[in-house]
């Protein structure tokens, strides 16, 4: 006859796998892979992102005032650009790191300002526009994801945005 002693770490052991078990299915749901960023390397296709969409994309800016045609102001925090991997089904706004690329720059094509480039090292990383950049206060741009180093087979990805003052009350 066992003891009470071994009994009593028999069932202390069984409990701690238990437990063990269950806090691993509070953390990852059965199948569930976590993973880490993967780093932008050569030939890979991506697509750039602006507010988690590649497609109909828009910056909100805040350009209190009267706005002119010309008017330019600052991005509204909480929104940011990324880059995800292939392979795509369609060729729309898909670029290609090409045979050197090791990051992606982000360029915002109608920015008036001098900082107006983001660096991207990693895929699925999203990092903040950044506040300083003078935007235009509505209408179209673009923002373009370049491949860098660049090479001969690198393809930038360009995202049409469209700009919206959240400051003009005749906006919905």
């Amino acid at each position: 006859m066992r003891s009470k002693h071994y009994r009593s770490r028999m069932y202390g052991a069984l409990g701690a796998v238990a437990l063990g078990v269950g806090a691993m299915g509070v953390f990852a749901a059965p199948g569930a892979v976590a993973a880490d960023p993967a780093p932008i390397g050569p030939n890979q296709s991506f697509q750039g992102q602006v507010n988690t969409v590649s497609v109909g994309a828009v910056i909100k800016v805040l350009c209190p005032g009267p706005v002119s045609p010309t008017a330019t102001g600052h991005p509204v925090g909480g929104q940011t650009v990324d880059v995800v991997a292939g392979p795509f089904s369609g060729t729309s706004n898909v670029g290609y790191t090409g045979q050197s690329a090791n990051h992606v720059l982000v360029q915002f094509g109608t920015a008036a300002s001098v900082t107006q480039a983001v660096t991207l090292s990693a895929y699925d990383t999203k990092v903040a526009i950044p506040a300083s950049l003078n935007l235009p206060c509505y209408g179209a741009g673009k923002v373009d994801f370049v491949p860098i180093p660049t090479s001969a087979t690198a393809v930038i990805s360009t995202i049409p945005v469209t700009y919206v003052n959240v400051a003009d009350t005749a906006t919905p």
